[in-house]
């Protein structure tokens, strides 16, 4: 109608829209910003693999440590059992001493008589001098075995956490465990410094670091040695920072050290008075014997009085052990 081609027209029409959706095609990403979030999660997409690495690596340490934990626990399960009723010959290791069965058996014979002999001399009784025996020969020698266990591990926890100090600085400097394992034997005072060279010989003959240094709870059977080996034991199998752990355990030993003081000096009074209260009967009946000696010898002249000495002195007996027992704290 207005001159046009009309197959003109519709081929210009055509044209345009392949052109535009050529253009759109081509463009249509940068215009509408879809290259631009593709590129920022392809970004998100390869930080999250680092993470995620970094999290199955976290997952399997915390693995590790875990089976480790629990092969820990079963073995100390087992060392419980064992040291629940330590034999005779782990008994004499752990108080110091370097005597065989034998030996300890003639020793306690020895005691065994010295007793009976002293209990004729002062005038007792066969009988009473049989018991006396008795008491030297079986019960003597397993109280100075006891007493002088306590007295090892009293110094071996004084002089322990100053062990672990010296590991922890070796650490830091840049030393090797063996290295500031070495130092503490050779250094230290004992009976640390003998625990220590025990660990070094068991290295010496093959036996791995962990275990070595497990068996140091086996001379000096306390929570503070398990620790201390238990330590070295996640640090060989799962690794992490080891200065940092032992310098924990360090401030652990001696924060306990701490508590152990206090619970000492807050019990004192207590056991003051049950000491008072105790040796009141016997202070009594010296202070009667001195002023009235007729009066009180009728307590040893007669059977009567035998017996009530017997029986007071059984009762005695009976109140002082629950007495302790109050006041024996368990730290």
């Amino acid at each position: 109608m207005f001159g046009i081609d009309i197959t003109l027209l519709a081929g210009i029409v055509l044209v345009t829209l392949s052109v535009g959706a050529i253009v759109f095609t081509l463009l249509g990403p940068v215009l509408t910003g879809e290259n631009r979030d593709r590129k920022r999660l392809e970004k998100v997409q390869q930080s999250r693999v680092p993470v995620e690495a970094a999290k199955a690596g976290t997952r399997g340490r915390r693995r590790s440590v875990q089976e480790t934990l629990k092969e820990m626990e079963e073995k100390q399960k087992a060392k419980a059992k064992k040291h629940a009723a330590p034999p005779l010959s782990l008994r004499i290791s752990q108080a110091g001493l370097s005597w065989s069965k034998p030996k300890f058996f003639i020793i306690s014979g020895i005691f065994g008589v010295v007793f009976f002999l002293g209990g004729l001399v002062a005038g007792a009784p066969l009988l009473v001098a049989g018991g006396l025996a008795v008491v030297g020969a079986f019960g003597f020698p397993n109280w100075l075995l006891k007493f002088l266990r306590k007295r090892r591990q009293k110094a071996f926890l004084n002089e322990f956490p100053n062990a672990v100090d010296v590991i922890v600085r070796g650490v830091k400097a840049g030393l090797p465990l063996g290295d500031c394992l070495r130092i503490v034997a050779q250094e230290s005072k004992e009976p640390v410094r003998g625990e220590f060279r025990k660990i070094l010989e068991a290295q010496h003959m093959g036996v791995p670091l962990s275990e070595a240094v497990g068996r140091i709870y086996e001379g000096m059977p306390l929570p503070e040695a398990n620790f201390f080996a238990i330590v070295i034991a996640i640090q060989q199998q799962a690794g992490g920072s080891l200065s940092e752990a032992l310098g924990n355990l360090s401030k652990v030993l001696r924060d306990r050290k701490k508590l152990q003081g206090k619970i000492v000096a807050m019990s004192q009074e207590a056991k003051a008075s049950a000491a008072i209260i105790g040796s009141l009967p016997l202070i009594v009946m010296l202070l009667v014997f001195f002023t009235t000696p007729a009066y009180i010898m009728t307590l040893f002249t007669t059977t009567a009085g035998n017996i009530i000495l017997g029986g007071a002195g059984i009762w005695m007996f009976i109140g002082i052990m629950m007495m302790r027992k109050m006041i024996n704290f368990d730290f």
